[in-house]
């Protein structure tokens, strides 16, 4: 941070460490314990694409090695806003699992420079009744939040305020709530 940041009181957002995402499986059991929500077996890693045989070689590697667990299956699909989404399914609904395979995800586009391109990854949950949750990782400022998707573009607020109190001593919430976008309809989030 340099002199006139700190007089301006601006600061540099957290640096993203994708081994934040190994605390997803903790944070998993805190929540299951304190509310009705369990994972559904399906994580998702968002990212913009880039055209290019690079990035491309990329993808293709990742998918690959996700696919050589005999658990998980991968799927890519655009989501209409400009973004490409890894989307892992395991057949145990592993958390630690998933983690992994999207920890993965993420690694392999950072270590070929394609960092930047990273939006987020998400974790899906579920209630017998139907209602889905997502844990968001942001990439680009390092932390979490909860996203609760009610209907088409609507959300249950209070809900993302009482999962952030369940979870705030498990990982590393987002303080800034107008970062906590909405993911909706991400794949993973309504199927």
């Amino acid at each position: 941070m340099g002199f006139l940041d700190a007089i301006l009181g601006r600061s540099k957002p957290k640096k993203a460490n994708l081994d934040d995402l190994f605390a997803l499986p903790p944070a998993a059991l805190t929540m299951q314990a304190a509310t009705a929500f369990v994972p559904t077996g399906t994580g998702g890693v968002a990212f913009r694409e880039v055209e290019g045989g690079a990035f491309a070689q990329v993808e293709q590697e990742s998918r690959a090695l996700i696919a050589k667990d005999p658990d998980c299956k991968v799927r890519q699909v655009n989501d209409g806003f400009g973004y490409t989404w890894q989307v892992i399914t395991d057949a145990n609904a592993s958390t630690s699992n998933l983690v992994t395979n999207m920890h993965a995800v993420n690694s392999s586009l950072e270590n070929q420079g394609f960092g930047p391109m990273l939006l987020c990854s998400t974790l899906y949950f579920a209630e017998p009744s139907g209602r889905r949750a997502a844990l968001v990782y942001l990439y680009k400022r390092g932390t979490f939040y909860p996203f609760v998707q009610l209907g088409p573009h609507r959300r249950d607020s209070a809900l993302e305020i009482q999962l952030r109190g369940v979870l705030s001593g498990e990982l590393e919430i987002e303080s800034d709530m107008s970062k906590w976008s909405p993911v909706w309809d991400a794949p993973g989030m309504l199927d």
